[in-house]
């Protein structure tokens, strides 16, 4: 008579199981695309049912939405942490340029224009897209705001310096698809040489020998994405919380006192 040893099955709580669908799909849209990221596909994946996607994710849109999300988010945090106690800004701003070219930065970079053209018609996409880049222009922000603080950098307008910054690292990352053998080097250097013409530093500082310090160079956006999975849930419990009513509205008085401080 055989015998077989039956594989015991592991329940996940519902915050382990949401954080493994989303990080998941992240990681086939970054290697894919964003409409490789289905409901069935996902439980492709992690070899379930698509009905268990479907109980965290009823909408295949939110899923998406949400798939973005963590992947921007897991760049913004990687590339431009709001923490940074281990180096200088400057020092911090080279770090994110020698970042921001390579394999690993095309593939977020063809992310980006996955979302941005399917947000014309996905709205639930388009808003996280538009959030995601206010949160890029404020990191980048506060980052030149230390720098001027600490004297390393100059400039009277901070958040107009981190926009022209990001506006040109988006048109080099816009061509992620195309050969790009060919460009001269004014080309490639074109994001730092705006950072160091906006910030008046000299020419050649950003990509110096030596220029990010000891900061650490490695850049995966997959793990990245999936680090960034518990912060983006977290921040969207306390959204909720925030939203709901601290105490019941039992009067006509308290009702009208709320919409009046709202």
């Amino acid at each position: 008579m055989s015998s077989s040893v039956q594989r015991k099955r592991i329940r996940k709580s519902p915050e382990a199981r949401r954080a493994e669908i989303v990080a998941t799909a992240a990681r086939i849209a970054l290697a894919e695309g964003l409409e490789c990221v289905t409901l069935r596909r996902v439980a492709e994946e992690l070899a379930v049912r698509p009905g268990l996607i479907s109980h965290y994710f009823p909408s295949a849109e939110d899923l998406v939405a949400e798939a973005f999300s963590v992947a921007a988010l897991g760049e913004l945090d990687t590339l431009l942490p709001a923490e940074r106690p281990d180096g200088t800004p400057a020092q911090y701003l080279a770090r994110y340029f020698a970042l921001s070219s390579g394999e690993a930065y095309d593939d977020i970079s063809r992310l980006w224009i996955n979302a941005r053209h399917l947000s014309r018609y996905r709205p639930v996409l388009r808003d996280v897209v538009t959030r995601m880049e206010l949160a890029s222009d404020d990191r980048l922000e506060e980052l030149v705001h230390d720098g001027v603080a600490r004297g390393e950098f100059r400039t009277d307008d901070a958040r107009s310096a981190a926009i022209q910054i990001l506006v040109v690292l988006d048109g080099l990352g816009a061509h992620a698809n195309s050969d790009r053998t060919d460009r001269p080097p004014a080309v490639t250097r074109l994001a730092l040489s705006t950072a160091e013409r906006a910030l008046s530093l000299p020419d050649g500082t950003l990509d110096a020998p030596g220029a990010t310090g000891s900061l650490p160079l490695a850049y995966s956006p997959a793990e990245a994405a999936e680090a960034a999975v518990p912060r983006l849930a977290a921040t969207t419990a306390a959204s909720a919380s925030a939203a709901e009513p601290t105490e019941p509205v039992a009067a006509t008085e308290s009702t009208a006192a709320r919409t009046t401080e709202a």
